[in-house]
C-alpha cells in the first residue's frame, strides 16, 4: 500500500508555477471509482465532485501524467496501471455506503467507509473525528467489527443493539470482517459526507503507512 499511497499523492502534488490545488486523495479515488464503472466525462466529474472545470482539467492532467488514465472524445478510462492501483486501493477500502439518520450518527447525511484490518490503529476515535472535521464533516463515528459485533472504540457493548436495521444495512453493504474499522462521517449534504469519509479513510491509511 505504501507505493499506492505515494503514487496517488503524486497526483495531488502541485507542479510549479501552478496554483494551489483544490483536489486531494479523495477526489483521485472518486475519479478512479467512476472510471472503473465505465468511461467518464469531465462534465460528469464536475457534477459528481463539486469541483470547477479548471480543477477537474488539472486533476485529469495529473492522472494522465502518472499513467493512470487515458482519454478520447468518448471519455476517460483507467489504464492497466490505473486499474492495478485502483484494485490495490480497494483491497483496503473495499466498500462504502450511505447511512440514514440514526442514534450513532450526527447528521442528516452520513457516509460510511470500511477500512480493512485497521481496527488496531483506533484508540478512542478522537483522531478519526478530528480528521473528518478538518475534511469538512460536522463529526464522525468510528466502529470496530469483532466477533459479529460493531462496537465503539474501547467499548465491548454492541453499539447497534437498538438499531437492528442499521446493523443489517452495514452488514449487507460493507460486509465487515474481524478487525475491520468503519468510519462514518456526517455532513449537511450528501456530497460532503461522502468526500469527507473518503478523505478521512485515506488520511488514516496514509498516516499508518508512514510507520513502515
Amino acid at each position: 500500500m505504501h507505493q499506492v499511497i505515494r503514487l496517488l499523492s503524486r497526483v495531488t502534488d502541485r507542479y510549479a508555477p501552478s496554483r494551489i490545488l483544490s483536489f486531494d486523495l479523495a477526489h483521485v479515488f472518486k475519479t478512479m471509482q467512476m472510471m472503473e464503472i465505465g468511461k467518464a466525462s469531465r462534465s460528469k466529474l464536475v457534477q459528481e465532485m463539486g469541483l470547477g472545470e479548471g480543477s477537474i482539467k488539472t486533476l485529469v492532467k495529473h492522472l494522465k501524467m502518472n499513467g493512470l488514465i487515458e482519454n478520447s472524445n468518448a471519455g476517460m478510462w483507467l489504464t492497466g496501471k490505473g486499474r492495478t492501483v485502483y484494485m490495490k486501493l480497494c483491497s483496503v477500502i473495499p466498500a462504502e455506503t450511505d447511512i440514514p439518520k440514526c442514534s450513532i450518527v450526527l447528521g442528516r447525511f452520513n457516509h460510511a467507509v470500511l477500512i480493512r484490518g485497521f481496527a488496531y490503529t483506533v484508540r478512542a476515535g478522537i483522531e478519526q473525528r478530528d480528521i473528518a472535521i478538518k475534511n469538512g464533516a460536522i463529526g464522525a463515528t468510528t466502529l470496530i467489527f469483532r466477533e459479529g459485533r460493531l462496537t465503539m472504540p474501547n467499548k465491548s457493548q454492541d453499539a447497534l443493539r437498538k438499531e437492528p436495521k442499521i446493523y443489517d444495512l452495514i452488514m449487507a453493504h460493507l460486509r465487515p470482517e474481524d478487525e475491520d474499522c468503519i468510519i462514518i462521517t456526517s455532513a449537511d449534504d450528501r456530497k460532503t459526507a461522502e468526500m469527507s469519509a473518503k478523505s478521512t479513510a485515506l488520511q488514516i491509511i496514509s498516516e499508518h503507512e508512514k510507520h513502515f
